[in-house]
């Protein structure tokens, strides 16, 4: 047994702290990036927001709509394999992953839809990302996809990135458990605070010309600009995107004024009873479920979401002089604010 001491903190134990700065207005700032993949040599210019591979946000009418804005998608692995071609093989399949477990059904639906259409980004994704298993499957994926840009997770520690960067991946995934639908950390007891997992992976990264992803835990715009200040390349959302017009939750309609109108939609985790039940018969007798079901606000098209998220990050940049996305984590200051972490520091 080993106990680190080092602090490690999450979105709410810091703030970014203000610069002087010369930028008078939020059109003045460019949230674009724009990267050469390490394994592929491909670029992309876009904004780096990801909607994640889950039932209800990772659907074909979210990358639609975020594609719109240069945002990503996620796609969930459980659309038929015809649909999943005729999709890729539209213009709007250039704005989404194609996501893949380990499962040798997974790997075998992938290379049906190749088949039938091009495949250029992949989503290799499984909830523990620190078994053998899945660092060989990011190698096979790799060899079979030399020219696909690879998005892999979820690890949160150094080495693990720099394994999977190693293996093929361009862009590694990181977080466990930070998820409004994860109880990972309450089942299990195993996580790591989600802006300090960031920040050391993004670190090892980099240093090999590779990319993460922060996967989780953002509630509001200020956690993604956070997270941004915090070294994430691109920023993946699940419950903040959730209860969207583009979603295929569940939706709850209630009678106001006499009229039935959309209330809440229903959100669930990938690890959670409600998943497994309808992909998988039920949960398995040697596992527990890991996510939990919730009802989310219905909140309308997804586009005033996003134009909330956009607002917030380029606003955040007018506030530390940052002019380009890519300069933002060298400008962050980040100043603690709870007194949990104060106390940690002997404050």
């Amino acid at each position: 047994m080993r106990i680190e001491t080092d602090p490690k903190l999450d979105f709410k134990d810091v703030l970014i702290r203000p610069k002087r700065s010369t930028l008078n207005s939020r059109n003045a700032v460019d949230v674009r990036r724009e990267f050469r993949f390490y394994h592929t040599g491909s670029d992309w210019k876009g904004f780096p927001l990801i909607a994640a591979n889950m039932d209800v946000t990772g659907t074909m009418a979210m990358a639609r709509a975020l594609g719109r804005h240069g945002a990503l998608t996620a796609l969930h692995k459980h659309y038929p394999v015809a649909e999943l071609a005729e999709f890729f093989a539209s213009d709007d399949g250039a704005h989404a992953f194609y996501s893949v477990g380990i499962a040798a059904g997974d790997l075998e639906k992938l290379e049906h839809v190749k088949r039938r259409a091009p495949i250029a980004k992949i989503c290799v994704d499984v909830a523990n990302g620190y078994s053998e298993k899945f660092l060989q499957t990011v190698k096979k994926v790799r060899d079979d996809n030399p020219k696909a840009v690879i998005m892999a997770g979820n690890v949160v520690t150094g080495d693990m990135t720099e394994a999977l960067i190693l293996a093929g991946a361009d862009i590694v995934k990181i977080g466990i458990g930070p998820g409004s639908v994860c109880t990972t950390r309450r089942v299990t007891g195993v996580g790591y605070p989600q802006l300090s997992a960031i920040i050391e992976c993004a670190d090892a990264a980099h240093g090999l010309k590779g990319q993460v992803c922060a996967d989780g835990g953002c509630t509001v715009p200020g956690d993604v600009a956070k997270a941004f200040g915090a070294g994430a390349d691109f920023v993946m959302l699940g419950g903040m995107l959730a209860g969207h017009d583009e979603c295929d939750g569940e939706i709850r309609y209630e009678e106001r004024d006499g009229i039935m109108v959309p209330a809440g939609m229903g959100f669930y985790g990938m690890s959670s009873e409600a998943a497994m039940k309808k992909h998988s018969g039920g949960v398995a007798h040697y596992r527990a479920a890991e996510g939990k079901s919730v009802e989310t606000p219905y909140r309308g098209p997804v586009e005033n979401t996003m134009l909330e998220i956009l607002g917030g990050v380029r606003s955040m940049m007018t506030y530390i002089g940052a002019t380009q996305l890519k300069e933002v984590s060298k400008r962050t200051t980040f100043v603690l604010v709870t007194a949990q972490t104060n106390d940690v520091f002997g404050r």
